[in-house]
C-alpha cells in the first residue's frame, strides 16, 4: 500500500499521508512520494488547490523513530552522513510547498507531532479539529527541528514562544495553536471534513494566479527590505492586471455580480 495518496476532484488535489497504523509518521517512502506529487502539482494547470491530510485518526505523528533507531549504534560519521542526506531529502517538498502558485491546506486532525507540525507550518493554511493537539516534540528524542520548522515558527509565534515550545516540547491543544498564530480555523472534530472541503473548494474557485502572486508578496516579505517588497508589489500587481480574472473581476465588481474566475 502507498504511504502517499493522491486524489484529484474539482479542481481539488488531496494528499493523503498513509500509515495510520503508524499515526502517517514520515518514512522515506513518503518523503519521495510527497515530493515527486507536490512537483507535478507545481504544474498542473487543473489543480487549483491542495489539502494535506492524515489517513484514520491523526495528521503525522512525526518522523519514522523505529527507522532512525537503526542507525544509533553505526560510527558516529556514519549516522551523520545519513541524517544529513535525510533531512535535506526534505528540503525540495519545502522549497516547492513555498514556490507553489496555489494555496496549501493542513487539514490536521489528531496528533501533528515532530515533522507534523513542520508540514502544518510549511502549508498557506491550516484547519484543525477541536480535538487535535500539536508538539514539536523533537526534543523528546535528543533531536533539533526540521522541514523548516526553525524558519517557520518563530515567525507564526515570535522568538519567546518559539523558544517555549521548542525546547520544552509539550504538547498544546488546537486552540492554544490558533491562539498563538500556528493555525487558522478550529472546528468541531465531527466537521473537519466537511468544512476542509467547503475552504478548499472555495479558494479552488478563486484567482489562482493572484493566489500564487499573494504567496510570493508575503513569503518574501519575510526577508525583503522595505524597497525591495515594494517593488515586488508593483510587478505582481502589474501580473495580475495583465490576465483574465483581473478583467473578470473588475467587471463583476461594476456589474454588481460575483466574479467567476478561471485561473487564468
Amino acid at each position: 500500500m502507498a504511504d502517499l495518496l493522491v486524489e484529484k476532484n474539482n479542481s481539488i488535489a488531496t494528499l493523503t499521508f498513509n500509515r495510520p497504523d503508524a499515526r502517517n509518521a514520515l518514512s522515506n517512502d513518503m518523503r519521495f512520494d510527497l515530493r515527486d506529487a507536490l512537483a507535478e502539482l507545481e504544474h498542473d494547470d487543473d489543480t487549483r488547490c491542495i489539502v494535506m491530510q492524515g489517513a484514520g485518526d491523526h495528521f503525522m505523528a512525526g518522523g519514522d523513530v523505529k527507522r532512525m533507531a537503526e542507525y544509533i549504534d553505526k560510527p558516529a560519521a556514519e549516522i551523520r552522513a545519513s541524517f544529513t542526506q535525510r533531512i535535506h531529502d526534505l528540503h525540495p517538498i519545502m522549497f516547492t510547498m513555498r514556490r507553489m502558485p496555489k494555496p496549501i491546506i493542513a487539514s490536521v486532525a489528531g496528533a501533528a507531532a515532530g515533522a507534523g507540525v513542520s508540514m502544518a507550518l510549511a502549508c498557506d493554511l491550516v484547519i484543525a479539529a477541536d480535538s487535535a493537539f500539536f508538539t514539536l516534540a523533537y526534543v523528546h528524542i535528543g533531536t533539533t527541528p526540521d522541514g523548516s520548522a526553525s524558519f517557520n515558527l518563530p515567525r507564526a509565534v515570535g522568538i519567546k514562544k518559539a523558544m517555549e515550545i521548542a525546547l520544552l516540547g509539550d504538547r498544546f491543544d488546537a486552540k492554544a495553536a490558533q491562539d498563538m498564530g500556528m493555525i487558522n480555523f478550529v472546528v468541531p472534530a465531527a466537521d473537519l471534513k466537511s468544512e476542509t472541503e467547503k475552504l478548499a473548494t472555495r479558494l479552488a474557485g478563486g484567482p489562482t494566479h493572484v493566489y500564487g502572486n499573494t504567496k510570493r508578496l508575503l513569503y518574501r516579505s519575510l526577508e525583503n527590505v522595505w524597497e525591495s517588497q515594494l517593488q515586488l508589489e508593483g510587478e505582481t500587481f502589474a501580473d495580475c492586471a495583465a490576465r483574465e480574472d483581473f478583467r473578470e473581476g473588475v467587471t463583476a465588481f461594476a456589474e454588481k455580480r460575483k466574479p467567476k474566475f478561471t485561473g487564468a
